[in-house]
């Protein structure tokens, strides 16, 4: 018996299966209990008609015990777009912290950004989130607990369409709550279940060397996307605190590494900000930087944040020709949301505010 509560959202399915199991319940069960979590995105399951000896486990250790509970975040608002397509999601946990999940559709698609922190450590100057601080790491369950409500959104706004990429671009760093973020994503991309393929999930880091090193010797399937922004260490330390600590120099050889041992390509994505890092020299540096990494460069327009005095760039397509000239993809990320503060760079705990734990004295 589990004496601190568990969320199952925060299980995979071989965990749910030993959880049965040590209760005495055959391990065939788990299949509708994973569906019921993770395709009917089932809140009460104990209103749930399970076969008899599921429905005694769910009865007993989620209804009387309450030893396994499903998160299911408080949803503060919902900010749509004048774009139409875009969605913020302002979701309360339960120890009050509120976070920002959207849903943006495109020609054909729909994407979740999630968040994967409460606020930010990495503390990058044109980030709203990183302006803010970090209060705390999200637990698996909350990380999973975004697919389910943006997948309820969806059904409700669309319900012939289906929930297709995951980018963890939201609130946070996702290599900063490594754990946490992958073991949501092995859920997530469970064919029994949410089954989002992991071709379709890309993570996101601003340049956390000994995890992206961590991520290619573990074959993780998922994309990786790298903030990078500046294509000299000044440049970069300029606009990326963490760059202090693991230098471009650095990032770029672990870069070098994750492509040759997984044999995956790289997204780079670079916030284009005038007078700071969008010159012609500066292009021809960054593809100079990128040569022999299977690369492909996302040029994503500054967008406006409070606290940061830099301007965007209105030479974007001159950039993107000299990238493309030395034979990497270069393309202009899609800007969504960016009216109700969904667009990269954006987000924060909207109107609500982050809860800051309490400082302990000794």
């Amino acid at each position: 018996m589990n004496l601190v509560p568990q969320s199952l959202l925060g299980l995979l399915f071989s965990e749910i299966e030993s959880a049965l199991s040590d209760a005495g319940v055959l391990k065939h069960h788990a299949k509708a209990l994973w569906r019921a979590i993770h395709r009917d995105h089932a809140i009460d399951l104990t209103e749930i008609d399970f076969l008899p000896p599921l429905k005694k486990w769910v009865e007993a250790y989620v209804g009387i015990r309450k030893s396994y509970f499903i998160d299911a975040p408080e949803q503060d608002d919902e900010i749509h777009s004048s774009d139409g397509l875009t969605r913020k999601y302002l979701l309360r946990l339960n120890d009050g912290q509120v976070i920002e999940t959207v849903l943006m559709g495109y020609d054909g698609r729909f994407t979740a950004c999630l968040s994967s922190q409460a606020g930010c450590a990495m503390g990058c100057v044109f980030c709203a989130t990183g302006q803010m601080g970090f209060v705390r790491h999200l637990t698996v369950g909350e990380i999973v607990a975004q697919i389910r409500h943006v997948r309820r959104m969806l059904a409700q706004i669309h319900p012939h369409r289906r929930l297709r990429n995951i980018v963890l671009m939201g609130m946070g760093e996702p290599l900063h709550n490594y754990d946490s973020v992958m073991k949501a994503m092995d859920i997530v991309s469970d064919a029994r279940g949410s089954s989002i393929s992991p071709l379709k999930i890309a993570i996101s880091t601003v340049g956390l060397v000994p995890n992206i090193l961590r991520m290619a010797d573990e074959n993780r399937p998922y994309r990786l996307a790298v903030s990078l922004h500046g294509s000299t260490e000044e440049e970069r330390s300029a606009l990326v605190p963490t760059s202090k600590k693991w230098n471009l120099e650095s990032l770029i050889g672990a870069c070098r590494s994750y492509c040759q041992t997984t044999g995956k390509r790289i997204f780079f994505e670079w916030t284009l900000i005038a007078g700071k890092n969008d010159s012609p020299e500066t292009a021809e540096r960054l593809a100079a930087l990128l040569e022999g990494i299977d690369s492909h460069v996302n040029i994503i327009p500054l967008n406006p944040t409070n606290g940061f005095a830099g301007a965007a760039s209105e030479s974007g397509a001159e950039f993107q020709k000299i990238i493309r000239k030395s034979g990497i993809p270069c393309t202009f990320r899609q800007r969504r949301g960016i009216d109700v503060a969904a667009g990269c760079g954006m987000l924060k705990a909207g109107r609500v505010g982050l809860t800051k734990r309490p400082s302990v004295s000794n």
